[in-house]
Parts: structure tokens; C-alpha cells; sequence
């Protein structure tokens, strides 16, 4: 496995596409039934969205991070801004709306660190393709990586998916929620990282069949698209498969999962990291899996997302 820079190594620089929201997480007993309530102690706010969340993941895994998304002009777009600012990340691509509330996830997280959440888009429904194409295309000449979200409109997505595309860089689309208009954009051969059930989802768009399993779906996914196909597939670590036909099972890291909520930005937010830094495929995705392992022992979708030498030392136990 290749090394990663050090401090004095110039930081690799990656676009981020996606959504900003606030997380409101209530801890509980046990996840609510159709029709039921459940009571937590306390409501805690956390920063949140997929593209936001990923955003964090690589500027603390070392990345040069721009982010390009939507918040409304209220108090908790200011707060979710000052927050990614604090973090490093370039918020020049965001776009404040007037007539938009930030976005809100509502979250309940039970005892073994499973969720549910509920969404509401707000600004970042109304994010425009127009937005997303003039924020990348001054700027992807000096871009190593660009990762897309779906939590934004099909327009916004296929856009910042385009306009990589053209411009000759890399792209990275994580499919959640998988929504139809992926299906246009898989001969453009971006690198997907759908979960297993979203993997599955792809597979019967594309193919307009059921298939069996999350292996039989990635592999009919890289038929059509040319392009790698990585599984997040949570306890039990993640798949590889790559157009040489090569499948690759990437083990689970040893953890104790309190939250699970943002596991997947964190794991494609350090994914892009160090591909853009070079890493083969396989090795990035090993730096990937351990640095979701390592954020799931935290409530908060961002509470632990680890660091570089947080992640060497993961992956040395």
C-alpha cells in the first residue's frame, strides 16, 4: 500500500458536488415502527448533507477541498458555512438563496448505532445545473478529483458529472438515493460507489431485470458504464469491481458503531483523497474502509471523521 504525503507534500486539490443540511439526531431506544413515537433524552445539532459531510472527510484526510452546493439565507446556512470554512474547505461554490431554507435531516439513532432519517432538500432542491456548471468550469484544470452526491437535483448532478467529463477529470458519483437520470451518465464512466442495496437498484435500471445479489449488480453495472464499481457494504467492508474483471473483497475494520450516519460520505470523502493522491483503486479503498470504520464510533455524522495519522494507525491494528 503506497504511502501517504506528509505534511510537506502539496495537497491534492478535489471538487465536491452535493448537498449542506443540518443535522437534528435524537439518540433512542429503539428505531419507531410505521405510525409510532419513540422518546429521546435530547436533541443534538450537528452539520450534516452528503456533500458536505464527504467535503469534511477529504479536507481532514489532507485534500485541497471546493465545495459546491446551496443553503438558504438563514441562521443555519451561516452556522453550516462557518463550520466547513472552520474546516478548511473552500465555500466560494455555495450559493446562498434567499428564498430557500438550509436543508434539515431529521435523525433518530438507536442503540447499535443504526438510523433513519428524514430529509428536508430545502436549498439544496433548488441548487441549479447553471450554478454547478459555471463553479467547476473555471476551475477544473488545476482539479485532480471531483465527487457527486445525488441529494441534489438530477440537473445539478448530471451537470457536475458533464462537466468533469469534458474537462478530462475524474469523477466519483456516489448513487444515494440512485435516482433514474444515473442512468444517462454511466457512459461518461464515472467511478460508482453505490451501497449494496442502491448497487442492486442501479443494476435493475440499467438492465431492466432483477439481480440476485450485490456481485451480479456491480459486475452488470461495469459492463455498461467501462468504469470500476466500489460496494460500501458497512459491517462487512466493501467490494471491488474493476473492468479487468478483477473482484476484490476489501475486509470490515474491527469497530463499535454508535452512529452510523455519515459513514458512507466519510468513506467517499477520503476515497477521493487518495485517488486524487495517486493511490491504486484497491488501496484507496482500503484507506476508505478504515477511515468509515473509525467515524461510525462517534454520534454525529461528522464527530469522527479521522485524520490521516488517525487512519495509519487504524490501519496498522
Amino acid at each position: 500500500m503506497s504511502t501517504p504525503p506528509d505534511a510537506g507534500t502539496a495537497r491534492r486539490r478535489v471538487f465536491v458536488v452535493g448537498a449542506i443540511n443540518v443535522d437534528l439526531v435524537v439518540a433512542a431506544e429503539r428505531l419507531p415502527g410505521p405510525g409510532e413515537t419513540v422518546v429521546g433524552a435530547r436533541v443534538e445539532r450537528y452539520g450534516g448533507g452528503k456533500g458536505a459531510n464527504a467535503a469534511v472527510a477529504a479536507a481532514r484526510a489532507g485534500a485541497e477541498v471546493h465545495l459546491v452546493g446551496a443553503v438558504g439565507a438563514d441562521a443555519n446556512g451561516t452556522e453550516a458555512l462557518s463550520e466547513l470554512v472552520a474546516e478548511g474547505i473552500s465555500v466560494s461554490g455555495v450559493t446562498v438563496l434567499e428564498q430557500e431554507a438550509t436543508g434539515v435531516a431529521l435523525i433518530v439513532v438507536d442503540p447499535a448505532g443504526e438510523n433513519q432519517i428524514a430529509v428536508g432538500a430545502g436549498a439544496n432542491a433548488a441548487l441549479s445545473a447553471e450554478h454547478v456548471t459555471l463553479a467547476l468550469e473555471s476551475e477544473l484544470r488545476r482539479t485532480d478529483y471531483v465527487l457527486v452526491s445525488t441529494e441534489i437535483p438530477e440537473a445539478a448532478v448530471a451537470a457536475a458529472v458533464e462537466t468533469a467529463a469534458l474537462a478530462g477529470v475524474r469523477c466519483v458519483l456516489n448513487p444515494a438515493p440512485p435516482v433514474p437520470g444515473i442512468v444517462r451518465l454511466l457512459g461518461l464512466g464515472p467511478i460508482l460507489t453505490p451501497n449494496s442495496g442502491e448497487c442492486i437498484d442501479l443494476a435493475q435500471t440499467l438492465l431492466g431485470d432483477d439481480s440476485p445479489d450485490y456481485e451480479t449488480a456491480a459486475k452488470a453495472i461495469m459492463a455498461r458504464t467501462g468504469a470500476s464499481v466500489v460496494v460500501t457494504l458497512g459491517g462487512d467492508g466493501a467490494l471491488v469491481v474493476t473492468p479487468d474483471g478483477n473482484i476484490n473483497r476489501v475486509p470490515p475494520r474491527r469497530t463499535v458503531a454508535r452512529d452510523t450516519t455519515g459513514a458512507g460520505d466519510t468513506f467517499n470523502g477520503v476515497l477521493i483523497n487518495r485517488l486524487a493522491a495517486g493511490d491504486p483503486l484497491e488501496d484507496a479503498v482500503q484507506y476508505a474502509n478504515a477511515a468509515g470504520a473509525l467515524s461510525v464510533a462517534h454520534v454525529g455524522a461528522r464527530a469522527g471523521m479521522p485524520r490521516v495519522t488517525e487512519i495509519e494507525a487504524e490501519l496498522k491494528t
